[in-house]
C-alpha cells in the first residue's frame, strides 16, 4: 500500500431490494488527514460507512488497511474495531449514569474486581493528554454534549484506532462547542490519526478537512483537495447540477405581508415552558424566532401549538378570539406544527410512508372514520411526487428513509391537512444541502403562491435570513427585537441577541 494511505476502498457495491445503494465506489483515507465524505441525504455516504465498520457486508470490491496484508473482510463493528476503525456517531452511545473514567473503559476491563485507582488515574492521563475539560469522576450527565462527544473520541482513540469516523458530531453544539471538538480533531490529525468526517455543514467542512470525496446516488463523484474547490462547486457536484445559488433564495423584503391581514395574534401567551410573549403573523406572511439554544424559541411556537400546557394568554385568529388548549385545537384551527425533534415527535418509524403521511389528517378526522386504502394511497402519492420523496413505494417504513426524506414525509403530513398557518421547527436540521434547497423554495412558494403563513425556525442566521421577512428575537426565554427590511443582517441578528437593540449605534 502507498506510504501514508491508512484506508483504500475500491470498487464498492451493495444492494438492498431494490436499489443499488453503493456502485462502485472508491474511497482513500491518508494518515494525519481530516476527510470529509459529503453527499444529499441518500447519496450512499451511510452505507459507505456501514460497510466500512463491518455492519453490511459488501457485494462487490475491496478494503485494504495499512499494517494487513491483502484486502479485508469486516464482519462486525467489534471486529473494525480489533482493526483500528473506530465510529462516533452524532446519537452519543455512552452511559450518562456512569463516570467519564467508567465510559472510557467499560467493556474493557479483564478478571473480576476493577482496579478503580489505576482507571481513575489512566483515565486523567488520556483527558489531560487530548485537552478534554472533564474529570474521571465526573458523571458523564453532567457535561455538556461536546464534551460527551469528546470523551467518546477518547475512548477510540485509547483503542488504537488509525481510522477514526465522526458521524455528524457537531450536530447539537454551538459554536464554542464545535471549536472545542475542532482542536481536538486537529489534534489527533497531528498524531497521524486519519479522520473521517460527515457533516452537512459546508462551512464546518472548509474550516477543518483536508481533502473533500463527493457520492451522489451511490455513485462516486471525486475526491478533491479542500482548498481547490470553491464551495459553490462542491454544492453542484452533490447535486449533480449547475446550482443556480443559494442566494437566488431569498424572502422578499417588501412590505406586502406586513400589510396583509393579521392571520394569528396572541397577546401574553405563556406555556409550562414558555413566559409570556406577545407575537403576531400576517397572511401569506414567512416570519421566524431566533435566538441562542435555550433563547425560548422553540418553547414559544410550542405554546402556539399547545404541544406544551398552555397556562394563559388570549389567541385572535382571523379576527376572532380561539380557545387553543390542546394540539387537535390548534389543527381544527388551522395550524400544523413540524417538530423539532423529528426522529422523537415527527416520525413513527415502524409505520409506513403512507401512514405517517396522513397521520394528521387521519387524526383531525378521526380514528374511528379510516381513509379508504384507496384514499391513502392517492394522498401519499400526491405528495410522494410533489415533494419528490426518495422511496421505493408508500408501503416503505418511514425509519428507512434518509433523514432528508424522512423530514419531506412530515412536511407532507401537514401540507395534507391545508394548514393557514404552518410552524417549521428546524425544518432542515441534519440534512443536505439539496434538500435544504428544496424545503427554502418550498416555504417561500406556499408563502407566495398559497397566501400560506410560516413561521420558521433554524440554527443556521444565513438560512433563516434567506427564508424570512421579518425575525424575532429572543434571549433568556423572552422577545429582545424584531428585525425587518434593512435590519436583516447577520451583525444586526447577532447585535440584538448580544444585547443591542433593533437599531446599532455607529
Amino acid at each position: 500500500m502507498e506510504n501514508g494511505i491508512v484506508l483504500t476502498m475500491r470498487g464498492i457495491s451493495i444492494s438492498f431490494p431494490g436499489v443499488k445503494a453503493l456502485d462502485r465506489v472508491d474511497f482513500t483515507l491518508r494518515q494525519g488527514e481530516i476527510h470529509a465524505l459529503m453527499g444529499e441525504n441518500g447519496a450512499g455516504k451511510s452505507t459507505l460507512i456501514k460497510v466500512l465498520t463491518g455492519v453490511y457486508a459488501r457485494d462487490e470490491g475491496t478494503i485494504e488497511l495499512d499494517g494487513v496484508p491483502g484486502t479485508v473482510t469486516i464482519h462486525s463493528p467489534q471486529e473494525a474495531q480489533k482493526l483500528g476503525i473506530s465510529t462516533v456517531y452524532q446519537e452519543i452511545t455512552l452511559c450518562p449514569n456512569l463516570t467519564v473514567a467508567e465510559n472510557l473503559y467499560i467493556g474493557r476491563q479483564k478478571g473480576v474486581s476493577v482496579p478503580w485507582k489505576k482507571m481513575n488515574r489512566d483515565a486523567a492521563a488520556l483527558l489531560d493528554s487530548l485537552g478534554i475539560p472533564a474529570r474521571p469522576r465526573q458523571m458523564l450527565s453532567s457535561c455538556s454534549l461536546a464534551v460527551q462527544q469528546m470523551v467518546a473520541i477518547a475512548r477510540a482513540v485509547d483503542t488504537q484506532c488509525k481510522v477514526l469516523i465522526l458521524d455528524e458530531p457537531t450536530s447539537s453544539l454551538d459554536e464554542k462547542e464545535v471549536e472545542m471538538l475542532f482542536k481536538l480533531m486537529r489534534d489527533l490529525k497531528a498524531r497521524g490519526v486519519g479522520i473521517i468526517f460527515v457533516t452537512h455543514f459546508l462551512e464546518q467542512v472548509y474550516e477543518v478537512s483536508d481533502r473533500i470525496t463527493v457520492l451522489r446516488n451511490g455513485q462516486l463523484v471525486g475526491e478533491y483537495e479542500t482548498a481547490s474547490l470553491p464551495q459553490v462547486e462542491l454544492v453542484s457536484k452533490m447535486m449533480g447540477k449547475e446550482l443556480e445559488g443559494l442566494s437566488q433564495v431569498s424572502a422578499s423584503q417588501d412590505e406586502e405581508a406586513e400589510q396583509a391581514e393579521v392571520l394569528y395574534q396572541a397577546e401574553g401567551l405563556s406555556s409550562s415552558e414558555s413566559k409570556p410573549f406577545d407575537f403576531r403573523i400576517h397572511k401569506g406572511e414567512v416570519n421566524g424566532f431566533t435566538g441562542l439554544l435555550g433563547s425560548g424559541r422553540s418553547e414559544c411556537v410550542r405554546a402556539i401549538f399547545a404541544a406544551d400546557r398552555v397556562t394563559g394568554g388570549k389567541v385572535i385568529m382571523d379576527g376572532k378570539v380561539v380557545r387553543i388548549t390542546k394540539p387537535i385545537k390548534a389543527m381544527k384551527n388551522g395550524i400544523g406544527y413540524l417538530p423539532e425533534d423529528r426522529k422523537r415527535d415527527g416520525i413513527i418509524a415502524d409505520l409506513s410512508v403512507r401512514e405517517n403521511i396522513i397521520l394528521a389528517l387521519q387524526v383531525m378526522k378521526g380514528f374511528f372514520r379510516p381513509f379508504s386504502r384507496k384514499a391513502a394511497e392517492a394522498f401519499a402519492d400526491e405528495y410522494i411526487k410533489a415533494l419528490d420523496i426518495k422511496t421505493a413505494s408508500s408501503d416503505t417504513p418511514v425509519g428507512s428513509l434518509s433523514g432528508g426524506n424522512q423530514q419531506k414525509v412530515i412536511l407532507a403530513r401537514w401540507l395534507l391537512t391545508h394548514p393557514k398557518y404552518l410552524i417549521l421547527d428546524e425544518p432542515t436540521r441534519g440534512i443536505d444541502i439539496g434538500t435544504k434547497t428544496e424545503i427554502q423554495r418550498l416555504v417561500l412558494d406556499l408563502s407566495r403562491e398559497e397566501g400560506m403563513s410560516i413561521t420558521f425556525i433554524s440554527s443556521e442566521i444565513e438560512e433563516m435570513l434567506r427564508t424570512c421577512s421579518r425575525l424575532i428575537v429572543m434571549r433568556d426565554r423572552h422577545i429582545v427585537g424584531e428585525l425587518k427590511g434593512s435590519q436583516l443582517t447577520q451583525d444586526q441578528v447577532m447585535y440584538t441577541i448580544a444585547g443591542g437593540g433593533n437599531e446599532r449605534a455607529d
